[in-house]
């Protein structure tokens, strides 16, 4: 039995976490939710459920649909505003003694770099996550993310009003990826966070009807991880900075495989409806895995991808 006790710190920039392990944002909550289930300070941090300027009610009803490996959700990003989140949700946060990750969005500009003001100075706040994947009312509903232009617009305005390390989320439902990263690491980008869901629906076959009201909805879980451990490695070699990797982890074997591909960190979604204390499991088995092969540090499994194929097969899950 080894005696190494492996570390499993991360730096994402000039943030630090105890391990790579966060939870994704919009399946934990304002993480309260979940304190009655885990020990919530065990993790790398959280990414609180997505905060506007003022609340929004969301899409209407239904608005989650369960599909093969994963879920379609059109939630449409309902959240009780900054001034009730800074008033009824910080306080609790800012008693916890791991990251707190605050997801922001806008539909313009202005509103992005509003919120990003309103958390400026703010105690317990360890860093903002931009998400790009919102309609801009000022272009005709078109999606920040998906031009590299209006990513680096967004991210430098909240650069401009922001004190904290700034994440941006990439979309996936674009034509390459590599493009909006390489504009929001100009615009000035600490890290960069992706994939968010991909655009997809469900139709109820005998009432030949949509099954989410909103008819399209963001597909997450098992079924998107190909696609977002590919486009995570596309990033990884595209930029300098830090990357965070999204996309159907269920397991720390799912962990290992972005954290290979040169992730610093990861984000657990919709497993945690599935299995509430899942994050837990993931970082009791990437302690577990570098224990076993006596891995000093989880920095040494980190864009350790070797990518000339091994002829004799695919190599399988041991623990």
């Amino acid at each position: 039995m080894t005696s190494i006790n492996s570390d499993l710190s991360v730096k994402i920039g000039t943030l630090e976490l105890k391990n790579p392990v966060l939870t994704a944002s919009g399946t934990f909550g304002y993480g309260s939710e979940f304190s009655s289930l885990i020990d919530i300070n065990k993790l790398g941090g959280i990414v609180v459920k997505g905060i506007s300027l003022r609340p929004r009610a969301g899409n209407p009803p239904p608005r989650i649909v369960e599909t093969h490996c994963g879920m379609l959700n059109a939630i449409g990003l309902a959240n009780i505003g900054l001034e009730n989140f800074l008033k009824e949700k910080l306080p609790w946060l800012q008693s916890l003694s791991t990251a707190v990750i605050v997801n922001i969005y806008g539909h313009s500009i202005e509103e992005y770099a509003a919120v990003a003001a309103g958390l400026k100075g703010v105690e317990g706040v360890s860093a903002i996550e931009i998400n790009i994947s919102c309609p801009n009312v000022e272009c005709g509903g078109m999606v920040f993310g998906t031009d590299p232009k209006t990513s680096a617009r967004v991210t430098e305005a909240v650069l401009k009003e922001s004190d904290k390390p700034v994440i941006v989320k990439l979309s996936p439902n674009v034509t390459d990826i590599r493009a909006i990263a390489i504009s929001v690491e100009k615009a000035g980008a600490y890290a960069i966070s992706l994939i968010n869901t991909l655009t997809g629906m469900a139709i109820d076959v005998e009432k030949r009807v949509p099954k989410l009201a909103n008819i399209t909805g963001g597909l997450s879980g098992p079924a998107i991880r190909p696609v977002a451990l590919y486009m995570v490695y596309q990033v990884v070699k595209a930029v300098k900075i830090p990357v965070i990797g999204i996309g159907g982890i269920m397991n720390y074997w799912d962990a290992l495989e972005f954290l290979i591909a040169g992730a610093r960190a990861i984000q657990v979604g919709t497993a945690n409806f599935v299995e509430p204390d899942v994050s837990l499991d993931i970082i009791e088995g990437l302690k577990r895995f570098c224990m076993d092969r006596e891995i000093i540090s989880i920095d040494d499994i980190i864009g350790t991808l070797n990518e000339k194929v091994d002829p004799g097969g695919q190599g399988t899950r041991t623990n």
